[in-house]
């Protein structure tokens, strides 16, 4: 079975073993610190079957705009105020009327994420304080029914649609908003209530907005998988969007998990989502931006491992990107414009092991050296011949021969010596060519792995005490 010829009946037919095998424990919170999401497996045929098919665009993507946009951008003290400052529901519906998000708020963000050499987008259509982005016909506490007196999610959709960019759904299946939100885990007549809602609401957005790319679940308090119906809920959503791919945090395997605010490869697909300063949702006064580098590091990093990276923005109320994300996205995208082939469509397992001041990423039988702080000119120099000339960049434990090297950027070939234990790239220049960092593209005779720990066994050691 295709997936280009999928049918109701064929996949009704095909989605008909899938077994939900235990319930999982409550899914952590998307906030700081929280930890991955415990799944069980349930399976659907079909999804098994096309995995692989639907997944191939995500994994040579590698680098993904989250979106956190809602009521609680209007506060401007992070996503989970409601909760967290304990704020009464008929004062927070209040919002509703002064969240007016200005026109044309969604190229924006297209283009930045264009700018910033991302190739997908994640927005939050529902976030736990209930509030709906999209013309929702079962409740009015959304965008169409309240202040901006419109569909954002359509806005969103048409934007990135009009400028080839993948489309994501977040969705929050945890509601701090609706009736049944919490007795539904101890009332059966709420929690079927509550679970028609949610599917009802989840069928809207895979029917009403052409063709969706991924689906982002968040959050599935306070009910387990078998209670939320979540093998039905998948088998819905692949009926209605057979291409989607989905995350693991409805209780399920999906096709990817979603480590948070940390890189922690899986032994399958995998995305590590992080934010550029310290929350999700907009917060006027938090400064704690990270650096262009640090980005390219981490996106560098799980580009090694074979995952991906979801960064997310917090826009002001009116849809406005605060100025520090739009100078760092820049500065990132004008980077990857130029080094972006040691991103994109690469493969994992290029390190076991991290240099002092490198990163390593690898695309078949080249190994990219992500230079992030060049070492040039060290006093050692003058007693150790390893750092003669006076810029060198070293390798320990690389398991390739080196054929040729160029840096990246100009494609200017490099000299380079290399033995059992290291590899030295000489004939470098005394500044970086690069900014943030610098990238030396290696051709080998084979897949490299870089693995200084090997190097330990095969030292030539020579005695108790000074070796000379």
């Amino acid at each position: 079975m295709t997936l280009d010829r999928i049918s109701r009946r064929s996949f009704m037919k095909a989605s008909a073993a899938a077994a939900l095998v235990s319930p999982a424990a409550s899914l952590a919170a998307q906030e700081a610190g929280a930890s991955p999401p415990s799944t069980v497996h349930g399976r659907l045929a079909y999804q098994e079957q096309t995995r692989a098919r639907r997944l191939a665009w995500w994994q040579a993507a590698r680098f993904g705009m989250f979106i956190h946009f809602g009521l609680y951008s209007v506060i401007g003290q992070q996503e989970w105020v409601m909760e967290s400052e304990g704020i009464p529901i008929p004062q927070y519906e209040l919002l509703a009327q002064h969240f007016k998000p200005r026109a044309g708020f969604a190229q924006e963000w297209v283009r930045l994420a264009r700018r910033a050499g991302q190739k997908y987008m994640v927005l939050t259509t529902k976030h736990h304080e209930g509030y709906c982005l999209w013309d929702t016909k079962l409740t009015n506490f959304s965008a169409a029914r309240t202040g901006p007196g419109r569909d954002l999610v359509r806005e969103y959709v048409e934007a990135a649609r009009a400028a080839g960019m993948r489309i994501g759904f977040y969705y929050s299946l945890m509601d701090w908003h609706h009736p049944d939100g919490m007795r539904c885990a101890t009332d059966e007549n709420a929690r079927r209530r509550f679970v028609d809602y949610t599917h009802g609401l989840l069928r809207e957005l895979m029917t009403n907005y052409g063709k969706i790319d991924i689906l982002w679940y968040d959050v599935a308090q306070p009910l387990t998988p078998e209670q939320w119906e979540a093998d039905r809920m998948n088998r819905m959503v692949f009926e209605l969007q057979p291409e989607i791919i989905v995350n693991n945090r409805n209780g399920l395997d999906g096709d990817f998990s979603t480590p948070e605010h940390k890189i922690q490869a899986d032994k399958r697909a995998w995305e590590s989502c992080e934010t550029m300063n310290l929350g999700w949702g907009y917060q006027q006064a938090d400064n704690e931006w990270k650096s262009a580098r640090r980005i390219l590091k981490d996106l560098a990093t799980c580009a090694q491992q074979g995952g991906n990276y979801l960064l997310n923005i917090g826009p002001e109320p009116d849809g406005t990107v605060p100025d520090e994300s739009v100078r760092t996205l820049e500065t990132v995208g004008r980077w990857l414009s130029v080094n972006g082939e040691s991103i994109y469509d690469t493969q994992g397992g290029a390190a076991l092991s991290f240099g002092n001041y490198t990163n390593f990423t690898r695309k078949g039988n080249t190994l990219y050296i992500h230079v992030y702080f060049w070492p040039s000119g060290t006093p050692a120099a003058q007693w150790l011949r390893f750092f003669q000339p006076p810029t060198v960049v070293a390798v320990g434990g690389l398991h390739a021969s080196v054929l040729s090297a160029r840096l990246l950027k100009t494609g200017h070939p490099v000299t380079f010596t290399q033995d059992e234990l290291s590899l030295r790239i000489t004939g470098l220049p005394e500044q970086p060519i690069d900014d943030p960092v610098t990238v030396i593209a290696c051709e080998c005779d084979q897949p490299p792995v870089v693995d200084h720990h090997s190097i330990r066994p095969r030292w030539p050691r020579y005695s108790v005490g000074l070796s000379s």
